[in-house]
């Protein structure tokens, strides 16, 4: 069904985007999937940390310890618990973290950062940033910078955890 045509025509009662709608949802969605992808290249190029292994060292650098439950980093990371245990594996290998068993219940694993991978976040973080200040803030007003503020607050209280 195209956008021109309106609820009513649809049998199922579907909510159409209109055109205004349309054109917004795409800009955002296109325009997210290549600010992903750019920090993730130049991330990647400058430091050989991928952007998700450098979030799950963001992750356990912010906790306590710097360690986390496997299945609450893979949820924080949007990550499937197997997916998370490769990334995991792969940053085990370069040494900058290990898993141990969880000592309150003995059952579940923890990552933790080691002292390696903070010193390799540490170096790629000024990367980072620049990266996300070049391609995102610098192309933005402040009025933009406070719209996407709001955007992002508002669908995080729709979508994040309950």
């Amino acid at each position: 069904m195209t956008s021109s045509e309106s609820p009513e025509h649809s049998a199922l009662g579907t909510r159409w985007l209109d055109a205004e709608e349309q054109k917004a949802w795409r800009a955002y969605l296109y325009s997210t999937q290549l600010l992903s992808d750019r920090l993730d290249r130049d991330l990647t190029r400058a430091t050989g940390i991928s952007h998700a292994y450098y979030e799950i060292l963001v992750a356990l650098s912010e906790t306590p310890g710097r360690s986390m439950r496997m299945s609450e980093l893979a949820d924080r990371c949007l990550s499937s618990r197997s997916r998370l245990s490769h990334a995991v594996s792969r940053l085990e290998e370069r040494g900058w973290v290990r898993r141990q068993v969880c000592p309150e219940d003995g059952r579940g694993q923890l990552a933790v950062l080691t002292d390696e991978g903070f010193a390799a976040l540490e170096a790629a973080a000024p990367v980072h940033v620049e990266s996300v200040r070049t391609h995102l803030f610098d192309q933005l007003s402040p009025e933009q910078v406070a719209s996407i503020r709001d955007v992002g607050e508002t669908l995080l209280r729709h979508l994040g955890p309950r």
